[in-house]
């Protein structure tokens, strides 16, 4: 037996250490958290002090045992979870689940996986901080009283099977916020005149632009008239230098911000490959809110710039972070090695370490440097000035590596070209020149930009609401929870209008454009917008920006042993409390309907509102003759915004489009979208079809070109039994047994499967359902 057992969090870290380390010591994990605290309403008590109550879950009393049994025969135990609250929390569980004693308990922490990095913490060890410790307890114990006692309330005064809790609660309401913003959000337009100019004796291009905004068409058209006629002359020349710096290294926030607007990746997605990135040892650890470079860093770069791209590429700088609570002491997310420009892994895991090493280099890197020209155009008809305006890279400096995006990179793009030329050519002041064309061009003044997850957790950072280990889960409950949904939107077709000076006249034409286009945009559901205003109306310091705020700041203070945590909870709790009980007692239900009219056809009342199963339109009511009828809104249409045409428009659906095969067709609408149901069996409509208007024709040939599809993916089928047959999945080859799922196991040929073998395949895999699930107890626990 070794004489020292080492715990960590995740089995692919214990596999990467284990190789660092000599037969003297066994590497185990933990997989995530191994106990938490009970389901039941007595795992706080809020009387006394807040004892807490735990248990090892189920699927976790293997994992203690075995760690029980090794820890007894083991000289020494070292805790080594990750160096955050989160894990000193793991650590502390560990030591009271385990039995541990201090004289025989080490404590270590590193914020890379590497074999220098692994023996300096070996030879540095320390007890557990339970500063940090209480500082994760009061989180938790205060997330679970919140979600505990607010959870009741909105199944009496809301609806039932809801939940709530502190940081979603606060992150629901930005978008909700944000949603009607752009609601209330009214378009003004403006010309904007552009013109494009070339030299006298040259044929050199260049563009130029009027500063000023026309709100009149009148106004524009006047302005080009003017300008037919007129005389052009470069009336000012300026030229100055300018520096453009690199960004600072990444932290959890601003890799999930450039992740999602560089590759697309989702916040939990960023989160995921990073987590195998740092436990295969490739990059430091992935939770941290410091921009801090350790001197090892600094100097490792300083090397690799200096060899790869040369002495003049390398400019050594030291950050400070911004963000209350960062602790310096932790680094910012990097390359371990900065000699490794790629690595071997997927396709996800290479893009994702080229970002974090391109950051990191590029930050160590020489300014980019630039030459700025600005040219004023004087007009001889008018007292307006167009400019022009230049730039020149002299050195390209960092960009040479990496440059940084922007949230606005995926705004709507304007339909004529803008910004600044990459250069002017050689100008003077007082030199004619002549006018090739000039355009005006409504523009509309945009809406807030709705979030996407990436500046969803931009926006939390900056009012101090959660933090590095909080953002990724907070996003994913939202939108389990319903009350938020990620996904696009179509927009809608705006008519502008376009003047230009045409053989001496100035024409105008009116164009189109799709305005309003979402793709991977945040938007509130109607019963998120429910809760939140519920919420916001009776339990106002839950949804309140700076309170979340100032609890996260009081968790701080925990964390560096300058407040008692019980302390905080009383202060927090008593208020809560009261609030509650008030709530529960004296509180109308909320009520999200909305009368929208009347049905011309019936007389009778249109409204719209939340029902069991989602957001409806009702003509009629409960206390009519008749049964009121139903009909699901559509996606993108919202209770607050919907209009009397819209929902009449819904009870055209469902409508029969004809008969194939002896069978209806009848499109509808439901919980996916428009769909054809023929012979119990449902088609989706393609996007580019309004369900209304489906014919025969068309419905046939989505039925039939579905069988096509579903026939193609069968590889083999069995006489046995027709619900058994082997397909081709996105992942590959697999079994469906009915309504079962069967994965085949490795080195077995499709071919050489029988029935028999797939029924017993499909009993093994029905009496093992959780085989292959996560770990359960921490959000970022890794796979068994």
């Amino acid at each position: 037996m070794a004489k020292n057992l080492l715990i960590v969090e995740s089995p692919a870290k214990a596999k990467t250490i284990e190789g660092y380390l000599g037969k003297d010591f066994l590497v185990k994990s933990s997989y995530g958290h191994i106990r938490d605290l009970v389901k039941t309403d007595d795992a706080i008590d809020t009387v006394n002090n807040f004892k807490q109550k735990y248990e090892v879950p189920a699927d976790k009393k293997a994992v203690v045992s075995e760690l029980k049994k090794l820890a007894k025969s083991a000289e020494t135990v070292w805790l080594a979870s990750d160096e955050d609250r989160e894990g000193e929390a793991i650590s502390w569980h560990l030591y009271e689940t385990l039995g541990l004693k201090d004289d025989n308990t080490r404590r270590i922490v590193f914020h890379e996986i590497t074999k220098p990095a692994i023996l300096q913490a070996i030879e540095a060890p320390r007890k557990i901080d339970y500063n940090l410790v209480n500082a994760q307890q009061a989180r938790r114990v205060l997330d679970r009283l919140v979600g505990f006692e607010l959870s009741p309330v909105l199944w009496k005064k809301v609806k039932p099977s809801l939940s709530a809790g502190r940081v979603q609660s606060v992150a629901v309401r930005l978008i909700v916020d944000r949603e009607r913003e752009i609601i209330k959000f009214t378009a003004e337009a403006a010309f904007r005149v552009v013109a494009i100019f070339h030299t006298e004796n040259k044929k050199e291009l260049f563009r130029a632009e009027l500063p000023k905004r026309f709100e009149k068409l009148e106004d524009a058209e006047r302005f080009l008239q003017d300008c037919i006629a007129a005389q052009y002359e470069v009336s000012d020349l300026q030229t100055r230098p300018s520096k453009r710096n690199p960004a600072a290294p990444f932290t959890t926030s601003t890799l999930q911000q450039e992740a999602s607007r560089k590759l697309g990746f989702s916040v939990a997605r960023t989160m995921s490959i990073a987590q195998r990135l740092y436990e295969s040892g490739k990059i430091t650890y992935m939770r941290t809110d410091s921009v801090n470079l350790s001197d090892t860093a600094l100097q490792a770069a300083e090397q690799e710039i200096s060899n790869t791209y040369g002495r003049k590429y390398y400019k050594r700088r030291q950050y400070k972070t911004k963000s209350a609570g960062a602790q310096e002491a932790h680094e910012a997310i990097r390359p371990t090695y900065f000699s490794d420009h790629s690595i071997d892994g997927d396709y996800a895991e290479k893009r994702l370490y080229e970002l974090i090493w391109k950051r990191s280099i590029a930050s160590q890197m020489s300014e980019a440097e630039f030459e700025k020209t600005t040219a004023k155009i004087a007009i001889s008809t008018r007292e307006e000035q167009m400019v022009a305006n230049g730039e020149v890279m002299k050195f390209d400096g960092f960009l040479k590596v990496y440059f940084e995006s922007t949230d606005d990179d995926d705004q709507e793009v304007q339909l004529d070209d803008s910004g600044d030329n990459t250069l002017l050519p050689p100008l003077h002041v007082g030199q004619s020149l002549n006018l090739k064309e000039m355009t005006a061009t409504e523009r509309f003044s945009r809406p807030p930009a709705r979030y996407t997850e990436a500046s969803l957790v931009k926006k939390l950072e900056e009012l101090g609401i959660g933090r590095p280990s909080t953002y990724a889960p907070t996003i994913s409950t939202i939108q389990n929870r319903g009350y938020v949904v990620k996904e696009e939107r179509e927009g809608k077709q705006r008519a502008y209008k376009v003047l230009n000076i045409q053989s001496g006249e100035v024409h105008t034409v009116t164009k189109t454009e799709t305005t309003g286009a979402e793709k991977n945009k945040l938007f509130p559901t109607d019963i998120g917008i429910l809760v939140n205003d519920f919420l916001v109306e009776h339990f106002r310091d839950i949804v309140d920006f700076n309170f979340t705020a100032i609890v996260e700041k009081e968790f701080d203070e925990i964390a560096h042993g300058l407040k008692e945590w019980t302390a905080m909870l009383h202060g927090f709790y008593g208020p809560f409390h009261h609030e509650v009980e008030n709530t529960l007692q004296h509180a109308d239900r909320a009520n999200s309907e909305r009368v929208l009219g009347i049905d011309p056809n019936s007389d009778k009342q249109v409204s719209v509102r939340i029902g069991r199963f989602g957001p409806l339109v009702q003509i009629g009511s409960a206390d009519d003759e008749e049964k009121p009828q139903f009909a699901s809104l559509r996606t993108g249409q919202m209770i607050e915004t919907i209009t009397l045409e819209e929902a009449l428009e819904l009870f055209k659906l469902p409508k029969k489009v004809g008969i194939f095969e002896d069978k209806d067709m009848t499109v509808a609408i439901g919980r996916f979208g428009p769909y054809i149901r023929h012979n119990n069996a449902f088609y989706s409509l393609p996007k580019e079809l309004d369900p209304l208007d489906v014919n025969e024709d068309q419905a046939i040939e989505i039925i039939k070109e579905k069988r096509k599809r579903d026939e193609e993916k069968v590889l083999k089928t069995f006489e046995e039994n027709p619900e058994a047959r082997i397909e081709q999945g996105r992942w590959g080859p697999f079994i469906r047994f009915g309504k079962q799922n069967v994965k085949i196991p490795k080195g077995k040929a499709i071919e050489e499967i029988s029935y028999e073998d797939v029924v017993v395949l499909a009993e093994a895999d029905a009496k093992n359902p959780k085989a292959g699930k996560a770990a359960k107890g921490r959000g970022r626990a890794v796979k068994k």
